[in-house]
């Protein structure tokens, strides 16, 4: 971890003055992003916590992982809690110069770590019945929301990559929507920000065939229509994780 800390020369803006409070590891993602006009996004956003947006527009990322690794500061990992599948639908937004993402949900299939996230990050994590398995060079994805709370949302695809790993340029697409090291979420009205720390991602170009894609309803005719996603893979990617903080 002190490595890992030592690394900051990528970042937009400085660590957190704090001590990290949890660890996780990222594996065999998939960014999937589609354009959507500003009106639409606008009105799922919080008060207060304007939009970040690219070419004009806002954008939706539907991102399938595994997650591992995943323990507390000083703490080792506990089996049951440590490693999980998870898909997130999420859009960027910035407050304060500080570029981020928003979480519309996060889906896993362990019931406790839905309990932890919900009452520790205060993010909108449900339960599902999920499966990852490995298709020929990428990955074959299943996820069906079982939670009472929440609309159905089902998603099914397929997913490789199909390049060399590189470093996004900066300025570009790739970057924006990759390189963010901080969540916005509301709790009780409040707005706060959860600062995160990672080296830049290791991408990959990645192709996809997403059978079903309907894990947001107000979402998904922009997500099924025939404007093609823009598509990015990763393979592990080691991260810390520091409290939520108030924004003011």
């Amino acid at each position: 971890m002190h490595d890992l800390l030592k690394h900051t020369e990528h970042r937009p803006y400085p660590l957190s003055p704090g001590p990290w409070i949890m660890t996780q590891t990222w594996e065999r993602l998939l960014f999937a992003h589609w354009p959507v006009p500003l009106d639409i996004m606008k009105v799922h956003l919080p008060k207060h916590l304007p939009l970040d947006t690219y070419d004009g527009y806002a954008w939706i990322g539907i991102v399938p992982f595994h997650m591992c690794g995943i323990r507390p500061r000083w703490l080792p990992a506990v089996p049951y809690l440590s490693a999980f599948p998870e898909i997130n639908v999420r859009t960027y937004v910035v407050r304060d110069e500080k570029p981020g993402v928003y979480f519309f949900s996060l889906d896993v299939t362990n019931p406790m770590a839905v309990a932890l996230a919900r009452g520790v990050f205060h993010l909108p994590y449900y339960r599902a019945r999920m499966g990852m398995e490995r298709s020929g060079v990428g990955w074959s994805y299943r996820s069906e929301r079982t939670s009472r709370f929440a609309p159905q949302a089902v998603f099914t695809g397929s997913y490789a990559p199909i390049s060399n790993v590189y470093r996004a340029s900066p300025g570009s697409i790739d970057e924006w929507l990759t390189e963010r090291y901080c969540l916005y979420t509301t709790h009780g009205g409040i707005l706060y920000r959860g600062e995160i720390h990672h080296l830049p991602w290791p991408l990959q170009r990645a192709e996809a065939e997403l059978e079903t894609n309907e894990m947001h309803s107000d979402f998904n005719r922009y997500v099924t229509t025939s404007t093609a996603p823009i598509l990015h893979y990763a393979d592990t990617l080691k991260t810390l994780i520091w409290p939520l903080v108030k924004v003011t």
